[in-house]
């Protein structure tokens, strides 16, 4: 008789025990092995054993042999509002956050429309094999309350709060810093710590705060344990500059947030394309991360990121979407545009450095690395299981691949969310594609 907390998936596993760096030949790091079952009881992984060697009766067994089987990808910085305006048409960030972005933001004032977006958002999520993810709501309450239970309800592992704008942005998407103040605090004390959540301080752009929001941010940063603050930094040139303006006693961008106290080994600013040496060095020394954002930079015009300039100092870099001026939410399209941005500079990005930023590495760079990200023992059983080829273009891909690594670097490049057969959260099918869409056994 099966235990009902018990289950055991076979399939191809590939995770990794360490950063694999840059070079091909990667070694222990990555971690292949391929028709096993992995164990799962309570909603974590327990072990793992080789296909011929089936867990008990007492195990539900289930059988994904010729899948791929993935840790769930962490999206560490993506806008939950801002899937009404994927692919907005001709203009570069600060056009576009007044044009598409701040309208379509201004909607989640309203309860309904807030709880619907949360709603479809962590589906999306789900759907595209993301099951942990840094969020931006938008400035209303409301947005990051109905978001936090969206995601409290499926069980998922998620960072966010709601966003600070005090100035610079249509009056619809401005509080105060005594409403945001009063609106964090309750937020905290309902959500932070609740579940798998986090509250993050949420400041939108050093140019939408004044000096004394930037203040009370790294106020709370200091009382409250554990919280996150997640922001944006030195995307677009233009935007560089406005800051310039704006902060003229401020050595760069990035000092604004270290001014006020917001730069620690829980903060993750987006984008970091115009950073200098010194900027970099800072990154490294308060432990902050870079969530590198390629299908944004490269749609928006923003600028080439630079990688491995960021690791040779030791600052951590991660890999997001970025939607809506990313154009998807799926990880391995996000991922194979920062394949083409590192190779417009020179690098080759292998598969193995790409999904280990993008599982481990990501959930090292938050904190989260005892809790998911890779298959080791003890870790939520949150994964996905992948086909490996979709359609006669993948599978005459898969077919003529002459290695392990030939094949999951054209997987990671050719794959979408439709190369997504399910969605485990905790050790429970969170989403599954519909049985007369999947191919294969």
């Amino acid at each position: 008789m099966t235990h009902p907390s018990r289950i055991a998936l076979r399939g191809d596993l590939l995770d990794f025990t360490a950063d694999p760096g840059w070079a091909l030949e990667a070694g222990a790091a990555v971690r292949w092995r391929p028709d096993h079952w992995l164990l799962i009881d309570a909603g974590r992984i327990v072990g793992a054993a080789p296909g011929d060697q089936p867990p008990g009766d007492d195990w539900q067994r289930i059988d994904h042999r010729g899948h791929l089987l993935l840790p769930g990808f962490i999206d560490t910085h993506v806008h939950a509002p801002q899937l009404d305006v994927i692919a907005s048409f001709g203009t570069e960030l600060l056009d576009w956050l007044n044009t598409y972005t701040f309208p379509a933001e201004q909607r989640y004032a309203d309860a309904a429309e807030a709880h619907d977006g949360a709603e479809r958002f962590c589906d999306a999520l789900l759907a595209h094999g993301t099951t942990a993810a840094v969020v931006f709501p938008t400035v209303h309450k409301v947005s990051a309350d109905t978001l936090l239970a969206a995601a409290h309800a499926r069980g998922m592992r998620l960072v966010t709060g709601k966003v600070l704008m005090d100035r610079h942005a249509p009056p619809g998407l401005m509080d105060t810093v005594e409403s945001a103040e009063r609106d964090s605090r309750e937020l905290i004390a309902r959500w932070h710590g609740t579940g798998r959540l986090a509250y993050a301080m949420t400041v939108r752009f050093a140019p939408t705060s004044t000096e004394a929001q930037l203040d009370m941010a790294g106020r709370f940063l200091r009382e409250v344990p554990g919280l996150y603050m997640q922001t944006h930094v030195a995307e677009n040139r233009a935007e560089v500059a406005w800051v310039r303006q704006l902060f003229p006693d401020a050595r760069s961008y990035l000092d604004v947030y270290h001014r006020h106290g917001l730069l620690n080994e829980r903060a993750v600013l987006a984008h970091g394309i115009w950073l200098d040496d010194t900027d970099r060095r800072l990154l490294a020394d308060t432990g902050a991360q870079i969530a590198h954002s390629p299908s944004s930079n490269l749609f928006l015009g923003s600028g080439l990121f630079g990688w491995r300039a960021l690791e040779a100092v030791g600052a951590q870099v991660s890999v997001a979407s970025d939607v809506g001026g990313g154009t998807s939410l799926s990880m391995t399209r996000t991922l194979a545009e920062a394949y083409k941005v590192q190779a417009l500079l020179g690098e080759k990005l292998t598969a193995w450095k790409a999904l280990y930023t993008a599982t481990r590495g990501a959930a090292q760079a938050l904190g989260l690395d005892a809790e998911i990200g890779s298959f080791e023992p003890g870790r939520m059983a949150d994964l996905c299981v992948w086909d490996w080829a979709q359609g006669i273009v993948g599978e005459r891909r898969m077919a003529v691949a002459r290695d392990v690594h030939e094949r999951v670097f054209a997987w990671m490049t050719l794959a979408d969310e439709r190369h997504l057969r399910e969605t485990w959260v905790a050790g429970q099918c969170a989403h599954r594609r519909l049985a007369q869409a999947q191919s294969g056994p």
